[in-house]
């Protein structure tokens, strides 16, 4: 028996540690812990509620808008604003860009190289690796020239001896797969996603001003101006035409590059099918409104939840059975700690008390994480694009349906193939196509409302706080690319008295609760085969399925306990 720790995992936003116990080759056991303490929700206490999002926005610039976009929903909700039409399509855009964005940059940037041996493509034939290119799409740039180039280029900084990033990767490792001309291909799509990426997120330049932390939200709507007549306007018909171009070429990479590689990849590695199935219950919010932000029905991605596997039943959300333990976490509650407290009543009083550094492993019979441990009716869930994918797969949506049942047919798999990782990474692809299938037509939908004279674009019916009750509660619900997000926002006086948020990763890697529960990330390591402990790729394979944001989840405090600002009210 050996006890596996990773620490930090690399390929992530923010600072998480695996522990991990393998007994006869396979993991018997796991522990998930966030090594930062979370302070935004006392950092926004006392301030304008209005203004909430721009400090919350801070807390990740990975995925950069969802915190905006959730608070500003959370004072909406509480204030009961509705927001303009325009407004609702604008917010659909940046969204659908995110996750586009986000998810092509996660396959090649973070995950692809758990599957992809960089030092394999040195030993491909340029001219095989264009053939397997040109049998796969239609993609241009796949001659024998062109990845040539990309191997000499490869060449080059392994020779330089300088690489990078690239500098501790497990090469070479057992568990790699690939044939060597599959792994220059990736090599070569990586490099082209790094250009690709920058490209396209120039929608949220547009929209948003810049990226990241995007300066166009308000409560009540947006700042971004629609004029068909002004050409300094945001938005005008010649910046329209500008997103159809950007978001036609999206579809284009996405369809011809990230697809036909996620196929290819998992065709090396159809075990993993079977490998890191999570706790078999599956929440998403929804996303994409197709009305209004309480039309949940109308959703463009449906909202619900799917319990012990069972895609034959798809049961409705109620926000009000969100809670959260702190019973292994870093964190003590009035009261005491063996009780889960809703968000809305929810409390953040950091109190470490883990082992002094250097350590060599966490006692995790006590609290053991700076995450708290989220529960849905007591059940943990798991939230992120398969989540998304199942809940509007068993919802009968039927581009989502035809899509997932097209990828199990060619693998000639049953819809349990889904619950694993790489069903994690399968949804997350064929997300980002179906989204890069539709925001065309929500640009499209914006330029119809100008053309007809809609230009409205924020509600200020409610903006002057002397129009506010004297006290108010509200949440703000959002599918963020890694999955479920919530804030909850107490406005009292005009302040925020008290503010909660539980995000995708708090969820997915949170650690055990009173009852002994175990987090995802810690259910989904279970049965893992380790070839090498000395070297635990296959860890990082399942972790990484599911895109890790420990910026999200958790936050950095000085161990000191020194205050660095202080605003008077």
């Amino acid at each position: 028996m050996a006890r596996i720790v990773v620490d930090p995992v690399t390929r992530i936003e923010g600072h998480l540690r695996i522990e991990a116990q393998v007994e006869g080759g396979k993991i018997s056991d796991a522990w998930s812990s966030g090594t930062m303490f979370r302070g935004i929700e006392l950092i926004v206490r006392n301030r304008d509620p209005r203004e909430v999002w721009l400090w919350t926005q801070r807390i990740c610039a990975v995925c950069t808008m969802v915190h905006a976009l959730a608070s500003v929903r959370a004072v909406e909700n509480a204030l009961g604003i509705e927001v303009p039409n325009n407004a609702r399509l604008v917010r659909n855009i940046i969204s659908a860009s995110q996750y586009i964005q986000d998810h092509v940059v996660h396959f090649y940037h973070l995950h692809a190289l758990d599957w992809v041996d960089i030092t394999g493509a040195l030993k491909a034939d340029p001219a095989k690796t264009s053939q397997l290119a040109q049998s796969l799409s239609a993609w241009p740039k796949s001659s024998t020239a062109y990845f040539k180039g990309v191997q000499d280029r490869v060449k080059a900084l392994v020779e330089s001896r300088q690489l990078s990033l690239f500098t501790s990767g497990y090469w070479g490792h057992p568990a790699y797969r690939l044939p060597p001309e599959a792994d220059l291909m990736a090599v070569a799509h990586y490099l082209e996603a790094l250009e690709f990426q920058r490209e396209f997120i120039r929608i949220h330049a547009v929209l948003g001003g810049k990226n990241p932390h995007l300066q166009s939200y308000l409560v009540g709507g947006m700042t971004t101006s629609l004029d068909p007549n002004e050409p300094q306007a945001p938005l005008n018909p010649e910046r329209l035409d500008f997103l159809v171009q950007v978001a036609q070429t999206a579809k284009t990479f996405v369809d011809q590059v990230l697809i036909p590689d996620v196929l290819a990849v998992a065709g090396f590695y159809q075990d993993w099918f079977a490998l890191g199935e999570g706790p078999g219950n599956y929440l998403s919010y929804g996303a994409f409104p197709q009305g209004g932000i309480k039309d949940t029905a109308r959703y463009f991605l449906p909202q619900g939840i799917i319990l012990n596997n069972d895609i034959s039943k798809v049961y409705p959300v109620d926000p009000g059975k969100v809670a959260e333990y702190v019973t292994r976490s870093w964190y003590e509650y009035a009261g005491g700690d063996q009780a889960a407290k809703p968000p809305s009543e929810g409390e953040t009083n950091p109190k470490y008390s883990g082992p002094k550094p250097p350590y060599e492993f966490l006692d995790v019979d006590k609290k053991y994480s700076w995450l708290k441990a989220p529960r849905y009716e007591d059940r943990v869930m798991e939230v992120g694009p398969l989540s998304r994918m199942l809940v509007a797969y068993a919802s009968g949506q039927p581009e989502v349906k035809a899509m997932v049942d097209g990828v199990l047919a060619k693998f000639k798999a049953p819809p349990t193939a889904l619950f694993s990782t790489l069903g994690r990474i399968a949804a997350r692809a064929l997300e980002t196509q179906l989204l890069s299938n539709h925001i065309v037509g929500w640009i499209e939908e914006l330029r119809a409302n100008m053309n007809s004279g809609d230009l409205r674009i924020h509600n200020g019916e409610k903006w002057d706080p002397s129009t506010w009750p004297s006290s108010a509660r509200g949440y703000g619900l959002f599918e963020a690319p890694r999955g479920s997000l919530g804030h909850w926002a107490e406005i009292e006086n005009t302040l925020v008295k008290n503010y909660q948020i539980v995000v995708p990763t708090t969820w997915n890697a949170g650690p055990r609760d009173a009852k002994g529960q175990r987090g995802p990330y810690e259910t989904a390591l279970l049965k893992t085969p380790v070839a090498d402990p000395e070297r635990p790729l296959e860890i990082l394979r399942t972790v990484h399925s599911f895109d890790p944001c420990l910026a999200c989840a958790v936050h950095v405090v000085d161990a000191r306990g020194r205050t660095y600002a202080r605003r008077e009210i």
